[in-house]
């Protein structure tokens, strides 16, 4: 009976793996076929398209008609994404569509996903489970799968060969049995009906105080880490790491995120009820590690990179593990999904940050830029130590929920 969370598990990773796939071969892309900068730009830009409105409407969709069949469309979602950057010879329009598909199943993935893993984490699903597993276990599937897909992609772009299809085609490969693995899993949500979706997408738990003067405050800075690791990094180190940059931009995927998964368990222990000493504890972290990538661009340094990446790695995943924790005893049973979503749309504003720093180089410096940025954060990092032990929810939210269900195993869903 305690299997069901993992099927639940392993489609969340490969639609993670559908989405961070494409990040090291950007440079491919720019350095190889000669796409513009402009148009790789918008290959990142039109995946925040399909993300961001999936994350917001799927948690809606799926607490009227349950969990499994979004679910069932994110990973389809993925398939079909995989499917037309195989095709990325017949020109830029193919990339643009799976590029969007991708940005669909992981929105639909994160919003629904995480809510049903939660669920199955929970009596009677998983009675030996503890309050945490739920989210240890989405941030784990996030990030091993975020991990595994860049690395796949981009050791296939440096030395394999076929590397416009065969990431994607080994991609397609994993995936397709989950469609029917995801039909065995339990229902945790009776189906209402479409209903009226428009009042569904509301969501009263984000107007909570303590959502939006702790969480929200803390969530764009996990993605600002990812974006600035893997994303920004390798941008400013590609002298340093000439021929190999490739190489080196898939190991900074791979190290941030890995650092991120290794480090939830610790996490689970750094989190507390009374305070939100894990959000602070992350971003702490993250500003260490922000140091040290400012040292690394100034000296151009491969080594000085590579710890930065385990640091801003090490912040994220205490970050995600916290903010999931939180944002579960913030929301009620019946709005967890949705809730989760806007936690996600929130952090996921920080994956533009490098965007932004490229388009203000010149007239600033990059460095002068970073520095900009560990000022920002560490005005946030007052704010969230302001408001730790405030607005505390007296529900409990769905935190609450597990552990009486734990005592009282036949009234829990």
């Amino acid at each position: 009976m305690n299997r069901h969370w993992r099927r639940v598990f392993g489609a969340l990773f490969v639609c993670s793996w559908a989405g961070n796939q494409f990040s090291p071969m950007l440079l491919l892309y720019k350095e190889v076929d000669h796409y513009s900068a402009a148009t790789v730009t918008l290959f990142l830009g039109i995946y925040v398209a399909g993300l961001a409105p999936a994350l917001v409407i799927a948690g809606a969709i799926s607490d009227h008609i349950g969990r499994r069949t979004p679910m069932l469309w994110a990973v389809a979602f993925g398939l079909v994404g995989s499917t037309f950057l195989a095709l990325d010879g017949f020109g830029q329009v193919p990339i643009l569509i799976g590029r969007l598909l991708a940005g669909m199943s992981v929105g639909t993935a994160m919003a629904v996903g995480t809510t049903w893993l939660k669920e199955l984490s929970m009596p009677p699903h998983d009675p030996r489970a503890d309050a945490g597993a739920g989210a240890r276990r989405t941030s784990l599937a996030f990030t091993l799968g975020s991990a595994l897909g860049a690395l796949v992609a981009g050791c296939i772009a440096q030395w394999g060969p076929w590397p416009h299809v065969l990431p994607f085609a080994i991609h397609l490969t994993v995936t397709v049995g989950f469609l029917w693995l995801i039909r065995t899993v339990p229902e945790t949500v009776p189906a209402r009906g479409t209903g009226d979706l428009r009042s569904g997408l509301r969501v009263r738990s984000a107007r909570h105080r303590r959502f939006v003067r702790v969480v929200a405050v803390c969530g764009p800075w996990l993605f600002i880490a990812c974006g600035l690791s893997y994303g920004y990094q390798p941008v400013l180190l590609a002298d340093a790491a000439g021929s190999l940059g490739l190489a080196y931009a898939t190991l900074l995927s791979v190290i941030a995120l890995g650092s991120g998964a290794l480090i939830q368990p610790v996490a689970k222990r750094i989190d507390s009820v009374s305070s939100a000493r894990g959000l602070i504890v992350a971003l702490l972290t993250l500003l260490v590690g922000l140091g040290v990538m400012i040292a690394a661009t100034s000296s151009d340094s491969l080594i000085l990179g590579v710890c930065a990446s385990v640091v801003l790695g090490a912040g994220f995943g205490i970050g995600l593990v916290s903010g999931l924790l939180e944002v579960q005893r913030i929301a009620p049973a019946d709005e967890l999904a949705k809730l989760t979503g806007v936690f996600y749309a929130v952090a996921y504003i920080g994956f533009a940050a490098p965007t932004v720093l490229a388009a203000l180089t010149p007239p600033f410096t990059t460095v002068e830029l970073l520095l900009v940025l560990a000022g920002l954060l560490t005005v946030s990092l007052l704010v969230v130590v302001r408001g730790s032990r405030r607005h505390l929810p007296a529900h409990g939210g769905v935190a609450s929920t597990q552990s009486a269900a734990q005592r009282a195993p036949s009234a829990a869903h």
